[in-house]
């Protein structure tokens, strides 16, 4: 057998390397961190730290960036970035959106955390616009949903409970008796930081610069899109008007953008 008749029998059993998302699709990447339980609990103050909040915005701006995405999110160790339907990347073959994604991922938190930190990801993907909407809308229900359970539960692991009569004490407890407990101890859950119930979103605005034509010297204006984050999300419906609005209004970008945080 010569050498292209091997390789092309080789490169047949890469069974999957021929899956690729549905063109016209919307894709979402998720990533999410492996062993994050036990590198939070040994490096990071519980519930939230603020530390923890600057590394996953970071990797999620990366992932932003490298993927051209419209929209993006991120809570506790996941994040999530919406490409709109045109994206072409890497032929739209799931394993390098994948493994690309989740190596983008873990190199940003480690650089910026200084700790080794991996990520795995995932793929979903919707027929329209309304589907990502649902999408967003979930994750941020299921942020709410955990941010409650990370307060309840630490709050009793710092008055003394153990893990085991934390977890026992929290098994089968609806929102209202967590947020009951939480008062008990003079917590409002309302009063906590939004980021740390909703979430942080991140997207693309176009704004005026000036500069110079490098041509002539004159006087000009450049139109210039910078990645915001935002750590103030509405909820529900007026939260899911805002991705509309976002998702329906991006475009797709393959050049590498200047990132600023909004205020």
């Amino acid at each position: 057998m010569n050498a292209d008749d091997f390789a092309a029998a080789q490169r047949v059993r890469e069974w999957f390397h021929t899956l690729t998302a549905p063109p016209g699709m919307w894709v979402v990447i998720r990533v999410d961190g492996r062993g994050f339980s036990r590198l939070t609990e040994e490096h990071f103050v519980k519930p939230f730290d603020e530390r923890m909040r600057q590394h996953m915005s970071s990797a999620a701006a990366a992932l932003m960036t490298e993927f051209a995405a419209v929209y993006g999110c991120t809570h506790s160790d996941e994040i999530s970035i919406a490409l709109p339907p045109d994206c072409g990347m890497f032929g739209r073959v799931q394993e390098k959106l994948v493994s690309v994604s989740a190596g983008i991922a873990s190199a940003a938190f480690t650089s910026k955390a200084g700790l080794c930190a991996h990520f795995d990801a995932r793929i979903w993907t919707g027929a329209s616009a309304e589907d990502v909407v649902d999408y967003f809308s979930w994750r941020q229900s299921d942020a709410a949903r955990s941010a409650l359970n990370m307060w309840c539960y630490w709050t009793l692991r710092q008055a003394g409970e153990s893990a085991r009569q934390a977890t026992a004490a929290l098994n089968g407890a609806t929102a209202a008796q967590q947020n009951e407990l939480l008062y008990q101890h003079g917590i409002n859950f309302n009063d906590i930081p939004a980021w740390q119930r909703r979430g942080i979103g991140l997207y693309w605005q176009t704004r005026e610069e000036p500069g110079k034509d490098p041509r002539n010297g004159t006087e000009t204006t450049a139109i210039r899109r910078h990645l915001q984050t935002n750590d103030a999300l509405p909820v529900k419906d007026e939260y899911r008007a805002m991705v509309t609005a976002t998702i329906t209004g991006g475009q797709s970008f393959s050049s590498r953008l200047s990132i600023s945080s909004s205020a």
